[in-house]
């Protein structure tokens, strides 16, 4: 399983788009700090970086490399080895490089530049991201054996988590604007990794106060140990329960 995933890692790391999507990072990153005079400006700045660019990157590279891959998967699984470890290297090989890409990218100018609580918040969070995203876009691009409809669902996938499902927040909260729904809304955050790195991003970041009452309770939870726990649970959690289901149905797929 390692010789494989290491197969893969270095075969990715010279993809011409993955060398691209580092340079893009690495240049973004880089302008934002020289930019601006304040390092805590560019890292908000960043924010929206990681949390739109990402995520769409990691889904659909991924989806594509699956298919793209899909020949050599099938010969992987004419040798006495299990579809699980064929799965889970292609996985880990995918997910370290493109982690590989943001932590040059992204990762080494916030060390250099703003290498604080807040930095560090940044780069684990963009990394999580990443996973999060890669094992999504695995697990759609297993239930569909068709390339244009396994982009397509990993597409729309990144468009509901990235807009739709705030716009549906924004929804319940204007509806039942007369109850206490902080509370509330602090679960339903947790079924969108991207919402609740944002949260998490923006209270390091100090800037709750713009958020109201509803970012004194978010201030309250993130801001403690058990939130800091509840945040990393959660994402891991966004990582292993598509992975699991993606092992479920490769097992399954008739190939």
């Amino acid at each position: 399983m390692l010789k494989l995933s290491k197969y893969v890692l270095y075969d990715i790391l010279r993809n011409k788009v993955v060398l691209a999507y580092t340079a893009f990072l690495l240049v973004v990153s880089m302008s934002l700090f020289q930019m601006e005079e304040n390092s805590s400006k560019a890292v908000l700045s960043l924010l929206n970086i990681v949390l739109i660019v990402v995520p769409l990157v990691s889904m659909v590279f991924s989806t594509i490399h699956w298919y793209n891959s899909y020949e050599f998967i099938e010969l992987m699984l004419t040798q006495p080895v299990s579809r699980k470890k064929v799965l889970l290297s292609e996985f880990a090989g995918i997910g370290s490089s493109l982690m590989t890409a943001f932590l040059i990218g992204v990762g080494l100018p916030v060390v250099v530049y703003n290498f604080n609580a807040t930095g560090i918040a940044l780069i684990v969070v963009g990394c999580l991201l990443t996973l999060v995203f890669t094992a999504i876009a695995f697990l759609a691009s297993i239930k569909s054996k068709d390339k244009a409809r396994g982009i397509g669902a990993a597409l729309l996938l990144w468009f509901y988590f990235a807009l739709i499902f705030d716009g549906l927040l924004l929804l319940v909260l204007f509806s039942f604007s007369d109850y206490p729904l902080e509370k509330i809304i602090l679960a339903l955050s947790s079924f969108n990794p991207i919402d609740l790195g944002r949260i998490y991003l923006m209270l390091q970041m100090d800037v709750s106060a713009l958020m109201g009452y509803t970012g004194a309770v978010y201030k309250d939870f993130f801001g403690s140990s058990a939130g800091l726990l509840y945040t990393l649970g959660i994402m891991l959690a966004w990582i292993i329960v598509p992975l699991l289901f993606a092992v479920r149905s490769f097992n399954k797929k008739d190939l």
